[in-house]
């Protein structure tokens, strides 16, 4: 949301390119944060009491952000980040609870509602500031109203699992199964993956309307041009589990979402700039796919909902720290070398290696169910105890 709106902001605070990569990135670095918690957590709280207490917190968050001080705007947005992240991790635990004969298409569904958001708010925030000639605070208020909707909307089904949860057996130590899931290749594997397609999703998110006005299209434009691509991530995770269901496992995924990067990233960075919504849509169907398909991954590769929550908290914790340094680096870089040519090459770099655990993390295997077929090589280094399932 703070894409379109980054010159704006940039401006009225003086804020160097470096510092306006931070205010992109703060949030990302804490959209993890909870996941990095809840390995150390007894017992995991109820995933509905994380969603609502998530809503309230980002409600605080975006509150604060429409002070008048620079400091307001990037405290803000570290809480908001905050808030993000609980209910991110939340989620996929959900899924593979509630459905776990239907995580691609549901995971889809979920990834579509979050990307329509997201090319909403991005669409309309420099006109409805245009339309009431107000500041950016206003567009940026506004968020407020749908995070307190989607609070309220869950509090009955928070009653309900705080009623069911009386009557359940313990469930297993959350420290135990996160020693399992810690400890596993196969999990490393999801996470770099779900890190890497992020850096290029934060990426577009936090640059493509400072890009594209560099390359002569106007603010408003810009802004259309963002929310093109988050549409288009609808498409993405849509398409998703229709050819999922043609595959055996996930790795063409994989591979379409690499060359669909690398072609929309060249695109918008030297072809010519009229042809710039054809690219446009080109990187949102990588994005849309690619966070579908890393989304899925949490749910596809868990043996169970507690191990799918503890494997989301993992993914998206490192994930997103992982992701948070594009838009920072691209701020920097752009800064030093005063171009986009060098921060669309690491780009196209990194589109290219995500391929490496991304096939590792398509193949069809779980973790905490039966071993890897293809085990972890032993030596005389490594104790009988330390061969792990993946």
């Amino acid at each position: 949301m703070v894409g379109p709106l980054l010159n704006e902001i940039r401006d009225d605070y003086h804020l160097s390119g470096t510092a306006a990569g931070a205010l992109t990135t703060l949030p990302l670095v804490f959209f993890g944060s909870y996941g990095l918690l809840a390995p150390f957590l007894r017992r995991a709280p109820r995933s509905e009491t994380l969603l609502v207490s998530s809503m309230i917190l980002l409600v605080g968050g975006l509150l604060l952000r429409l002070l008048d001080a620079p400091a307001a705007l990037f405290v803000g947005s570290l809480v908001a980040g905050i808030a993000i992240s609980i209910g991110n991790i939340a989620m996929p635990a959900i899924i593979k609870r509630d459905h776990p004969g239907s995580i691609t298409t549901v995971t889809a569904v979920y990834t579509v509602a979050v990307t329509v958001g997201a090319a909403v708010c991005s669409g309309i925030a420099v006109p409805v500031e245009h339309a009431l000639d107000s500041s950016w605070r206003l567009p940026l208020g506004l968020l407020v109203i749908p995070a307190a909707l989607a609070a309220v909307a869950w509090l009955p089904s928070l009653l309900r699992s705080a009623r069911a949860a009386r009557s359940a057996p313990p469930a297993t130590a959350s420290r135990a199964v996160a020693a399992q899931v810690w400890r596993s290749r196969l999990a490393w594997q999801v996470t770099a993956f779900m890190g890497m397609q992020s850096l290029l999703a934060y990426v577009v998110v936090g640059w493509l309307p400072t890009i594209t006005q560099d390359r002569g299209l106007s603010e408003t434009a810009a802004g259309y041009a963002l929310a093109l691509s988050s549409l288009m991530q609808a498409v993405g995770a849509l398409a998703v589990p229709v050819f999922e269901r043609r595959m055996r496992d996930q790795r063409p995924l994989v591979l379409s979402v690499a060359v669909l990067s690398i072609v929309g990233f060249a695109g918008i960075a030297w072809a010519p700039i009229g042809s710039v919504w054809v690219w446009t849509v080109v990187l949102g169907l990588a994005q849309g796919v690619g966070f579908a398909t890393a989304l899925s991954f949490i749910g596809l590769r868990a043996h169970d909902a507690q191990i799918a929550g503890q494997l989301s908290g993992m993914a998206q914790g490192i994930g997103y720290v992982i992701a948070a340094l594009g838009p920072l680096a691209f701020g920097a870089l752009h800064d030093t070398t005063g171009g986009w040519t060098v921060p669309i090459i690491v780009a196209l770099l990194v589109a290219g290696g995500l391929t490496l655990p991304g096939m590792a993390a398509g193949r069809n295997r779980i973790i905490g169910g039966m071993p890897d077929p293809t085990p972890i090589p032993t030596n005389e280094s490594i104790s009988p105890l330390d061969l792990r399932h993946q």
